[in-house]
């Protein structure tokens, strides 16, 4: 289950943090960071030290607290005010610091890595450092992730006084960074002295393991290697308080839901991106096995519900939906959405044919039945089990869909001398898939193309469907690399979105990484082109193969090639030779190298959907003003 490898708190419980106990407990039991269900990357625990004087620093403290979170590799940008913290990091055992090219970079990888391992950390200078990295950050909020980032910040006696530090737009008042996180974090610690930083360190910590959400912690640059006796013992263990659901208002939620249900014909099941900040997923699918109802998924919740179930009948998203699964869902005189984001993306341009009297919507915390009564202090877990125990079995509308689903067809077969389409480059992604692998899909036609693929037990899955910041899979694919090191990631990646964000493949290299990057060359922002055409759509061609090997410069394991448009055919001239060729090499003999093939394609070969999904969110955003 995906959520298991991204929310390190489950809803019921006592998470410790803060000792050594805590640390070993965490394997156990998974309840810090990292859960039993990823096994790959279990929380170490550390060793029992004695604490001297000199080792009762802050720098000490956060680093120590950093590994019984589950962070254990913090991606960092150094800078003269954060130096002496990333010195206190790297001295923490267990603790991996990982150097990236930018700050932006470093935040996108901390956000791939708490989607794999429960919770990220980034570590970079003051403003110069923190405004770069605010636009990853703002991406994890929107896609309610644990990120703690972390900013070094000026020595704790300029603050109150007018002098004018490097690093700031020149004034005096230091707090712009601060501002500007206040809006995409969910608690924010400026530690300038050493009195309350103890507090204010745990205090974010938890608040973001508890949210789910980014936290901004600010240390002064002259306070992490100074001893301090709150420091000078081994952390007291705290307890973060557990989330319980009001019984009475989860009994009246269950008999309304139920009483609703029961009476509809034909009943759908649909799963949303929050089941993972609800951590309802098993849950999800308790429910879809006792009431029989088939189950679909929101586009930004595809990995979070297990595409192997018997009743799983794809994609809801529109008029871009799984072939027959619009039909099912849109028919449907009853259907509840566990944990949906209705936005003008995912609902393509506001054209979904629901309507609220016939839908129930559960949220993490809330439950709407209808147009009737809503429950509130009610989690989505606990509300989807009970419910569970409620339903009748309703198989009508997955009967339904057994009568119209027509399985669909294969890609045209390439003829020789033709150029190598996007359909049948999907084709061979789709056979590389397993448990062992995970796909990261960038912004843009891979949205559409890797929505379309049919994840195996166990495959990960991640994109970034509410923020939809270009460049954000590099970061993120490094990121999510480090934290699953039993998977293989392979990363779906345009031209445009490369270009923006391309440095990290250096950082992949060093951290002798072994994903697999497919650069999908098709000159420009193909997704901008089908939402509005312009000549700011084209971009500079660069030679991306050339690009990567100069950044491999012979240190590390790293291979590149090309699958050109005009491709080396086979004796039956069916398949691109070169593609199937460099297929047979990454999942061969290439196996423990970074793999980059750049996939050249035509400008306007692009999926069905794009071109459907382009033109309805064209019309969204043309839409004229309302008559005032």
């Amino acid at each position: 289950e995906r959520e298991f490898h991204t929310l390190p708190i489950q809803s019921v419980m006592d998470t410790k943090i803060g000792s050594v106990d805590a640390a070993a407990e965490a394997t156990a039991n998974g309840v810090v960071g990292c859960p039993p269900a990823n096994p790959c990357c279990p929380v170490a625990p550390a060793a029992p030290t004695t604490v001297g004087p000199a080792d009762a620093t802050l720098g000490r403290h956060i680093a120590r607290r950093l590994v019984q979170a589950g962070a254990l590799d913090v991606f960092s940008v150094p800078g003269d005010f954060n130096l002496t913290l990333l010195d206190h990091l790297i001295a923490e055992p267990g603790l991996r610091l990982v150097g990236c090219c930018n700050e932006l970079n470093a935040g996108y990888a901390a956000d791939g890595y708490a989607r794999a391992r429960g919770v990220g950390a980034c570590v970079v200078t003051f403003t110069v450092g923190g405004l770069s990295v605010l636009n990853a950050i703002a991406g994890a909020y929107s896609e309610n992730l644990p990120v703690i980032c972390i900013v070094g910040g000026p020595n704790s006696n300029d603050y109150g006084t007018n002098r004018i530090l490097h690093h700031t737009i020149g004034l005096s008042d230091f707090s712009q960074e601060l501002r500007c996180f206040q809006t995409v974090t969910c608690f924010q610690a400026v530690v300038n002295n050493l009195e309350d930083a103890h507090e204010l360190i745990d205090t974010a910590i938890s608040t973001a393991l508890k949210e789910s959400k980014p936290v901004y912690i600010s240390i002064g640059c002259n306070l992490p290697g100074i001893p301090h006796p709150t420091f000078s013992r081994e952390p007291v263990p705290f307890f973060l308080s557990p989330r319980i659901s009001n019984q009475m208002g989860l009994e009246a939620a269950v008999e309304a839901t139920a009483q609703f249900l029961n009476k509809a014909v034909k009943p759908v099941l649909v799963g949303g991106p929050k089941i993972r900040v609800a951590k309802a997923g098993k849950a999800f699918v308790e429910l879809a096995d006792a009431c029989g109802y088939p189950i679909a998924v929101m586009p930004s919740a595809k990995g979070l519900v297990p595409e192997h179930h018997p009743r799983f009948i794809g994609t809801y998203w529109g008029a871009v939906s799984t072939a027959f699964c619009a039909e099912i869902v849109e028919s449907a005189d009853a259907y509840l959405f566990a944990g949906p984001i209705f936005n003008d993306y995912s609902s393509v341009g506001y054209s979904l044919l629901l309507k609220k009297e016939k839908a129930i919507v559960v949220q993490p915390e809330r439950v709407v039945v209808a147009n009737g009564p809503a429950f509130g202090c009610i989690l989505m877990k606990d509300f989807l089990q009970a419910l569970a125990k409620r339903l009748n079995v309703n198989t009508t509308a997955y009967e339904n869909y057994r009568r119209i689903f027509v399985p669909e067809g294969q890609p045209l077969e390439c003829q020789p001398k033709e150029p190598l389409r996007v359909n049948v480059f999907f084709k061979h992604i789709q056979k590389m898939l397993s448990e062992k692998t995970a796909v990261i899909a960038e912004t843009g036609d891979s949205w559409f193309n890797c929505q379309k693929l049919k994840l195996p037990d166990g495959c990960g899955y991640e994109f970034q469907m509410q923020y939809g910041s270009i460049g954000w899979s590099v970061g993120a694919t490094l990121g999510y690399a480090q934290a699953a090191k039993d998977k293989r990631v392979i990363a779906c990646i345009g031209d445009g979105s490369f270009q923006v964000t391309a440095q990290d493949v250096s950082t992949m290299l060093r951290s002798g990484q072994n994903s697999i990057i497919f650069l999908i060359n098709n000159g420009g922002y193909t997704i901008e082109v089908e939402i509005h055409d312009g000549p700011y759509n084209v971009i500079k061609n660069w030679n991306y193969t050339g690009f990567v090997d100069a950044i491999h410069n012979g240190e590390g394991n790293c291979w590149t090639t090309k699958a050109s448009t005009i491709s080396l055919y086979n004796h039956s001239g069916i398949e691109p030779e070169e593609l199937k060729e460099a297929i047979e090499k990454v999942m061969g003999p290439k196996k423990d190298c970074l793999c980059f093939i750049e996939v050249i394609a035509h400008k306007d070969d692009t999926s069905k959907e794009l071109l459907e999904w382009g033109s309805r969110v064209s019309a969204a955003n043309s839409r004229p003003p309302n008559p005032q």
